[in-house]
C-alpha cells in the first residue's frame, strides 16, 4: 500500500472514485479533516454545477458538510490557488471541471502539494467518465469505492440514471446533476441503459 504521507512531502495526486452513493465525498472530507488536524492548510473546491445540497459546501449523502469554494472551471481553480499559501488541494466532483483540471492537478503536485480529487469514474452508460481515468493514470494513489446495488443488494460499481423511474436512454446527455430521485447505485448485472 502507498504511504501517502511520504508522497505528500514531495507532491502527490490521490483519486477517489466509484459510483454514486459509494462515499467518495465522505472519504474526501475524511482526508481533508485529517490534513487540517495535522495543521496543514487545505483549499477545498467543488463545481458550482453541483448545487444538490448547498452551493458553498461539499455535502455527503450522509449529511456531513464542509465549507468550500464553488468554481465553474479549472481556470478559476488555477487563479484561486495561484498566490494562495496551501499544502493540500482538494476537489470534489472533479469530472465536472473539464480537461484543464488535469494540468492544474499536475502543476500543484509538481510544486510539492498534496492533491486529493474525488469523482465518478464511469458515466451512467457504464463508460469512462471524461477526465477521471486520466487523473487516475497520473495519481500516486487510486481508491475505488463501491456502493450497494439497489436491486440485488450486491456490491455496486455503476451509477444507474433513472428518468421517470425507467433506465435512461443511451442517447441522453452525460451530465445531469441529481440525487436519489434520478440516480441509484447498481452492480454490473443490474445496470441498464435503454437503446
Amino acid at each position: 500500500m502507498v504511504d501517502i504521507m511520504e508522497y505528500s512531502q514531495i507532491g502527490s495526486i490521490e483519486m477517489i472514485v466509484g459510483p454514486m452513493y459509494a462515499g467518495k465525498s465522505e472519504e474526501l472530507l475524511r482526508r481533508v479533516n485529517r490534513a487540517k488536524i495535522a495543521g496543514l492548510k487545505v483549499l477545498l473546491f467543488k463545481p458550482g454545477i453541483d448545487d444538490r445540497y448547498t452551493l458553498d459546501s461539499v455535502a455527503c449523502h450522509s449529511g456531513k458538510t464542509m465549507k468550500c469554494v464553488p468554481v465553474e472551471s479549472a481556470k478559476e481553480v488555477r487563479e484561486y490557488i495561484k498566490d494562495a499559501a496551501y499544502d493540500v488541494l482538494a476537489i470534489d466532483e472533479v469530472q465536472f471541471l473539464g480537461e484543464d483540471i488535469i494540468e492544474v492537478c499536475k502543476e500543484a503536485a509538481d510544486s510539492g502539494k498534496r492533491v486529493i480529487c474525488s469523482g465518478l469514474d464511469m458515466d451512467f452508460k457504464g463508460g469512462a467518465f471524461q477526465i477521471v481515468p486520466e487523473i487516475m493514470a497520473i495519481a500516486e494513489q487510486v481508491t475505488k469505492l463501491t456502493a450497494i446495488c439497489m436491486v440485488c443488494k450486491k456490491p455496486a460499481t455503476r451509477t444507474q440514471r433513472l428518468v421517470n423511474g425507467q433506465p435512461a436512454k443511451y442517447s441522453d446527455p452525460i451530465i445531469m446533476v441529481g440525487a436519489e430521485e434520478s440516480y441509484e447505485a447498481r452492480c454490473r448485472r443490474c445496470h441498464e441503459v435503454r437503446v
